[in-house]
């Protein structure tokens, strides 16, 4: 039976919505680039790299994370690892991704933004040729970092805002609530980008709250522990709020102790239209398949709930509405 399952998610066409581009840096690609770049990692071999991959909450990833990003340096290398990324969504049948970017983590380390966002759109434009995929590209601002350097990061992008749908916010939650950032978002706004923001992850429910009405964001990324807030959860599902939740993410970071208590299930139930995505999936052990079969195997979800969190993921894509229709189509045809 729950190969069944998971043999029709495979089958269904999917969007992901919640990935990290630098969070996809596999531990062969970080050794490659580290020896092509001639750059110091305090690791041996491969296997040293996998075995550093352990962590136990969000400050802890982080701390690994933007050690890997180090090996980052030239358009190549940022090209390579969206290609890569973009190669196993493909396996997965992923049909379209927004990918997340973090500008600020390479500038801060005097890689120019026009280098890291060159080779990602490079690749992007390849997708739809070389795998079949469909791409937009949001770029994120570090919520750890001062707003006025989300500010400058912005100016930094003018040029390229035509091939930037939507801004975000991540890296550590708690003690940096969304408000913080309400200005830039404005500013974002004006330009006509969209907003989307990670909140309820580590954060309380207030901090979704706060994405909500300081921020207007248009899709919720994570909002696991909106579900603390009955209220949250009636507005989040009248206003067809979009959470862009990530379970192997969750279970590697300690934000549910086991898959078997992950609350995708009541999400739907409550008529939340989540999603499920891979976030860091060269860190969390898994890109979107892994993440599904995870939840299939441990969670009592119908063929009707994985029908919806596969059309979710276009619903709540930034996608035209003809281009989604067509995706929703498709999902229909999948026996």
């Amino acid at each position: 039976m729950k190969e069944d399952l998971i043999r029709y998610a495979a089958a269904l066409p999917k969007a992901e919505l919640h990935l990290h581009i630098e969070g996809s840096l596999e531990p062969e690609l970080m050794f490659q680039l580290a020896q092509r770049n001639k750059v110091e990692i305090p690791f041996n071999s491969v296997e040293e790299i996998r075995a550093a991959y352990s962590f136990s909450n969000l400050q802890e990833f982080l701390d690994i994370y933007y050690q890997g990003m180090s090996v980052l340096l030239t358009e190549e290398d940022f090209f390579d690892l969206t290609m890569a990324y973009l190669n196993r969504a493909a396996a997965d049948n992923v049909k379209h991704v927004e990918i997340f970017f973090d500008p600020q983590g390479h500038t801060d380390r005097s890689v120019p933004f026009d280098t890291a966002i060159s080779g990602i759109l490079t690749a992007l434009r390849l997708s739809r040729v070389q795998f079949g995929i469909t791409a937009k590209l949001i770029m994120c601002f570090l919520r750890h970092l001062p707003e006025d350097a989300a500010f400058e990061t912005l100016k930094q992008a003018e040029p390229w805002l035509d091939q930037i749908v939507g801004v975000g916010l991540d890296s550590s939650e708690v003690g940096y609530p969304p408000s913080n950032f309400a200005r830039v978002f404005a500013a974002a706004g004006k330009h006509g980008l969209k907003r989307v923001a990670h909140a309820g992850e580590e954060g309380p429910p207030d901090y979704v709250w706060e994405a909500l009405d300081t921020l207007h964001i248009d899709r919720l990324d994570h909002g696991n522990r909106a579900l603390e807030d009955k209220k949250l959860v009636e507005r989040l599902a009248a206003e067809e709020m979009t959470l862009t939740v990530c379970p192997l993410s969750n279970l590697k970071l300690c934000v549910v102790d086991d898959v078997r208590n992950h609350p995708i299930k009541k999400m739907l139930d409550l008529g939340l239209r989540a999603t499920v995505n891979s976030d860091d999936p060269a860190y969390f052990g898994g890109y979107v398949m892994d993440n599904f079969e995870a939840i299939i195997e441990n969670l009592d979800l119908t063929r009707e709930d994985i029908k919806m969190l596969a059309s979710n993921s276009f619903a709540g894509s930034f996608l035209e509405p003809g281009e989604k229709r067509a995706h929703l189509a498709a999902i229909n045809l999948v026996n």
